[in-house]
């Protein structure tokens, strides 16, 4: 039996009440329903804030970071007075105060394969708000064992992708995605970057087909892969099929349970406390390179795009670009003593491997990139 609105509830959603495909039976619907939303940055802002608005039940939010200003120019879910604030707790009270009558259930904690199930199967819907591909498949998998839609969402720079991935009617993500791209291929936001607006409005998309999922009206993108650009406004649809061939939801499918997603992926899906880091004897930290380069003398690389120049630099540091870096190593002397740095360190350790498998001995990165030297060693440098 769906549960009764009070006279409070009535007058809050009274707009959805005067649309005959919502109506009181649709918000009781919504009251009686609950989603799982697993991130709470820049997808995961719009869409708790929508879901919460509109009156769905219950909402579970679940993350382990701490709110830092580089997330406030997308992130509006959060504040100036929430940084340094845990995330979901932050969420949670911007939440409640936009709607005491919800139920938000918070997880401060990464999502993995060990609490994925137990922390998902109560809830009707999941929301794919992640950054990472080793937690899209995680949450794919999970969504399609306990037989659940999860409505995905992927942003970057201008461009946005939206579907409903829902195995009992239509194809899962591994469907389109049976493999997971090469480690380093796709550069995440926060090496490439994305328009603040973006999440906001793939956001809202997401938060828009989990309310006709729920409420069991319209067309969902049961299906269909939605693409935007913002730059020329276009809405772009894909078919999907379902794969026969799917290793989770196909007929003949042989992964069962959940498995190690960071090892499927061959990236870490969480940050572990080594970030921007090349691995074992490979790094150098800013302190050690301030040292070093009074004494002797290091060619120094920077792999980041030339625009990023124009933020911070290091003195006498040859720039180029990891994209252009396989076909200009004849720019460079093997010989040299070099350590490699660019804004984290995450393209950098990438670079490394690329100049160690072409015959570079003497290379080093910096762990941190230019931001660990602006913290450590140069504070006129701004941090990005």
């Amino acid at each position: 039996m769906l549960p009764e609105l009070s006279h409070e509830e009535i007058m809050r959603y009274s707009r959805h009440l005067l649309i005959p495909e919502v109506g009181l039976e649709g918000q009781r619907k919504l009251k009686n329903s609950s989603a799982l939303i697993v991130g709470t940055g820049g997808l995961g802002s719009p869409v708790s804030l929508y879901l919460a608005a509109a009156g769905v039940g219950r909402i579970g939010l679940v993350d382990y970071d701490v709110v830092d200003k580089s997330n406030l120019q997308r992130q509006v879910i959060h504040g100036t007075s929430s940084i340094g604030q845990l995330k979901v707790e932050s969420a949670k009270a911007k939440l409640l105060d936009l709607n005491p009558d919800i139920q938000i259930d918070v997880y401060n904690e990464p999502y993995t394969s060990e609490n994925a199930m137990p922390i998902a199967k109560d809830y009707d819907i999941i929301l794919d708000g992640t950054d990472n591909f080793p937690t899209r498949y995680l949450t794919n998998d999970v969504a399609v064992f306990l037989g659940k839609p999860n409505v995905y969402a992927s942003i970057f720079r201008f461009d946005g992708q939206v579907s409903v991935f829902y195995a009992k009617e239509g194809p899962c993500y591994r469907c389109l995605f049976p493999e997971p791209p090469p480690p380093g291929l796709v550069p995440s936001c926060a090496e490439g970057g994305v328009l603040g607006i973006l999440p906001g409005t793939i956001g809202t998309l997401q938060a828009t087909e989990a309310l006709k999922v729920l409420l069991g009206i319209g067309d969902p993108l049961i299906g269909r892969l939605l693409l935007y650009n913002a730059l020329d406004m276009s809405f772009d649809f894909v078919q999907l099929k379902k794969n026969p061939k799917c290793r989770v939801c196909g007929p003949n499918a042989d992964i069962k349970e959940l498995v190690d997603y960071e090892e499927f992926c061959g990236v870490p899906g969480h940050d572990h406390g080594d970030e921007g880091s090349a691995g074992a004897g490979l790094d150098i930290t800013a302190p050690e390179l301030a040292e070093r380069v009074k004494t002797n003398h290091l060619k120094l690389l920077d792999v980041r795009e030339p625009h990023e120049l124009e933020i911070s630099a290091l003195p006498n540091a040859v720039n180029i670009p990891l994209g252009q870096l396989a076909s200009r190593l004849s720019e460079l002397n093997s010989a040299d003593d070099m350590v490699v740095f660019c804004k984290g360190g995450t393209r950098s350790a990438r670079a490394l491997e690329l100049l160690a498998s072409a015959g570079f001995k003497k290379v080093k990165n910096l762990k941190g990139g230019i931001n660990a030297w602006a913290k450590e060693v140069d504070q006129s440098l701004p941090l990005y």
